[in-house]
């Protein structure tokens, strides 16, 4: 079985239609979207309605339940746009996303880790940083989850890890954001250092999975320019160079 992760579009339809483009040229079974889809000051209302007629499966990220829950105080400024441009229907679709999905019983996909959209699975932030998880941070965020391999987004983080009973876990990386800014749990800085759009195929059966990562060019400069018409310099930064300065 070979299966497609995408996660972490947050708007970027430019970026995921060159995603969707190399998709469509490696023979998937299945395209799993692990959620935070439009969330940002982009084309949330236009990659909904994409979204909306792909035949995949859709997870919600801790920015849908953030979208829903816009109060117009205290929501983030990405979530405030979003929200803005989505009509009723877009909302409804985004209410029935679940949080996590059982594939069958050796793949599980969630947005964050089993038990939360906000915590990274394969990431730890520190004070002063972000770094790699170990093994007993990363069993412990698994929890008694059974698969043998695992999806998961959030971080905009490409990696793929084995876990102490050989579990594969794998985070596709972002598809249209490849760094951005955080103050959960501290204030801290992803920064992939490249512009490229990300996803991951996942393939095997029984305890036998491998992950490939994919780093996808496309033209930039449309969404970054976007990004700076609707007032978020260091969106476009991001998009444009994978970084948070230039």
């Amino acid at each position: 079985m070979r299966i497609a992760l995408v996660s972490d579009i947050h708007g970027n339809l430019t970026a995921l239609q060159a995603v969707v483009a190399d998709i469509q040229m490696r023979s998937v079974d299945q395209v799993v979207n692990l959620g935070d889809s439009l969330s940002g000051p982009l084309l949330p209302a236009e990659t909904a309605e994409y979204l909306m007629q792909q035949p995949w499966i859709h997870l919600a990220g801790n920015h849908e339940r953030q979208i829903l829950q816009c109060d117009g105080v205290h929501s983030a400024q990405a979530d405030l746009f979003a929200r803005s441009k989505l009509n009723g229907q877009m909302l409804e679709w985004i209410a029935q996303l679940p949080a996590t999905f059982k594939l069958n019983d050796d793949v599980f996909l969630c947005h964050g880790t089993p038990t939360s959209d906000l915590v990274y699975f394969l990431e730890t932030v520190a004070p002063q940083s972000v770094r790699l998880a170990n093994l007993s941070e990363i069993d412990e965020r698994r929890g008694d989850t059974p698969a043998h391999v695992i999806g998961c987004g959030h971080s905009h983080v490409p990696r793929a890890v084995r876990a102490r009973d050989g579990t594969l876990i794998v985070n596709p990386g972002s598809v249209g954001l490849p760094a951005y800014d955080d103050d959960h749990p501290y204030f801290h800085l992803v920064e992939n250092g490249s512009p490229d759009a990300r996803y991951a195929i996942i393939e095997g059966e029984g305890n036998d999975w491998q992950a490939s990562l994919h780093a996808i060019p496309y033209d930039q400069h449309p969404m970054a320019d976007l990004a700076l018409t609707n007032g978020r310099p260091d969106w476009a930064i991001a998009i444009r160079t994978g970084f948070m300065r230039e």
